[in-house]
């Protein structure tokens, strides 16, 4: 399975290094030097990173072959992709990568179809669920273990405890609203 790993942002100096906007949670395996990635679009690639540091809280790559400023920045918006097996868990119980929670259907705990997840957005504070709701709209479940009670990866399923208004019908949030 290849997943985008990074995307190559603007040329940092005049030795070949780039700055990388990271979308991996395992940088230090993904992004390692000698790693091989293939990239989108496919004519750049594959690139096999040199070296990498951390400056000024930004992740640095110098791939081999890439000895300048041009030649970094023709790199420029380019996504990075690794091969992963897709039967590969991470190390720490309770932890899941994105792709292993992709098209899980969600439920409440007493067993109420809430929908299917169809993203995933990380944001600073949390995780979100971006989740599809049977009648096509859509919901946004925090990944919190306050509301997600279970991942259920065998049963292909996320059982959730929302709290009141979460996963309500816009239908019957605006009527209470009229009542009121």
């Amino acid at each position: 399975m290849q997943l985008v790993v990074a995307r190559i942002g603007r040329a940092h100096g005049i030795k070949g290094e780039v700055t990388v906007e990271v979308r991996t949670d395992e940088p230090e395996l993904r992004l390692a030097p000698g790693a091989v990635l293939a990239t989108d679009p496919a004519a750049t690639g594959p690139l096999t990173i040199e070296t990498g540091r951390v400056h000024s809280g930004r992740l640095l790559l110098r791939f081999e072959g890439v000895k300048d400023r041009t030649a970094a920045e023709a790199l420029r918006n380019t996504l990075l992709i690794a091969d992963v097996d897709p039967d590969e868990l991470p190390e720490e119980e309770d932890e899941y990568y994105d792709h292993q929670l992709m098209d899980l259907d969600v439920v409440t705990a007493d067993g109420v179809e809430v929908g299917r997840i169809t993203e995933i957005s990380h944001l600073p504070s949390q995780d979100l669920f971006i989740v599809e709701r049977p009648d096509g709209s859509e919901v946004m479940i925090p990944f919190v273990e306050e509301i997600v009670a279970e991942i259920d990866l065998e049963e292909q399923k996320a059982v959730i405890t929302p709290p009141p208004g979460l996963i309500d019908d816009q239908a019957e949030i605006v009527s209470s609203r009229e009542e009121s």
